[in-house]
């Protein structure tokens, strides 16, 4: 039986919310990353380069992070599989675990954890270098430029906003000319691009139907196991009920829902809602 393109969304943003609650990164975030890199296609690959998945992690990004965070989620045949030369590159013994490890990306359950657990490394650097809490842009720049990039961009737009961008990160404005560059071909301040890539990510998850914005301040977690959002709300949860339903709706037209032959997401949404009803 195929699965329609709705259910399939659903099924994602479920990964997303779970790798949400585990590790305490904002859920609109996460998702607003998905919709960019991939458009919550957990299949996609990069036409230029080694990026692939949901999160379209590099090959040498996504074994690190896999060596790193791989046996707090039972991947630890992956991670013990990986090692790390004295040049600081990932390596895979033998090739079929090499390719296995990386075809992982391609799990959305996997790979919206691994994303999840990197962005909360980012999260920690970025806040210890910077006095300040992170927001989903500054996570965003963490991947858009690095961890080193992404530190250097910060600090110098909290000492001067009107700096020049370019001046700073030739490579990087050379390869994303409509991020460093407006249309007419002026080039953009450091507050300009921050600005520019807090909308792209926004856009990003309202288009996948996040009910927040994924460039503000990150939710804090109690326990690990769920987000704790600005109204109180769990997060992971609150979100995945709202878009769940919504993309039931958008797609009713289109895909006729048998009410004998629940699938897991209308299964798990009944029993959210009944629990928010306190039954």
């Amino acid at each position: 039986m195929s699965i329609t393109s709705v259910e399939y969304r659903a099924s994602v943003q479920t990964a997303i919310a779970a790798a949400s609650r585990k590790t305490g990164i904002d859920f609109d975030y996460l998702l607003g990353q998905a919709q960019v890199e991939s458009g919550m296609r957990a299949d996609a690959r990069a036409g230029t380069s080694s990026a692939s998945g949901l999160y379209q992690f590099i090959d040498q990004s996504w074994l690190g992070v896999v060596k790193q965070h791989g046996a707090e989620h039972g991947l630890g045949w992956a991670a013990d599989s990986i090692s790390r030369t004295s040049s600081g590159r990932y390596v895979v013994s033998d090739a079929g675990t090499r390719q296995a490890i990386l075809n992982l990306r391609s799990d959305p359950q996997t790979a919206a954890l691994m994303a999840a657990e990197h962005a909360a490394d980012n999260k920690a650097a970025l806040e210890g270098s910077l006095d300040r809490p992170a927001t989903g842009t500054d996570l965003y720049m963490a991947h858009f430029l690095g961890l080193g990039g992404a530190r250097s961009f910060l600090g110098a737009m909290q000492d001067n906003p009107d700096r020049i961008g370019a001046s700073m990160f030739p490579a990087a404005a050379r390869a994303n000319r409509g991020i460093f560059y407006a249309s007419n071909g002026q080039p953009r301040s450091l507050g300009q691009i921050y600005e520019r890539l807090s909308g792209k990510l926004d856009r990003g998850a309202a288009s996948a139907g996040a009910t927040g914005l994924a460039s503000d301040g990150l939710g804090d977690s109690g326990d690990g196991n769920e987000v704790i959002l600005g109204n109180g709300a769990v997060g992971g949860d609150r979100h995945w009920v709202q878009n769940t339903l919504a993309q039931l709706n958008a797609g009713s037209q289109r895909d006729a829902v048998n009410p004998l032959r629940p699938t897991p997401e209308t299964a798990r949404l009944a029993y959210l809602m009944l629990a928010n009803l306190g039954a």
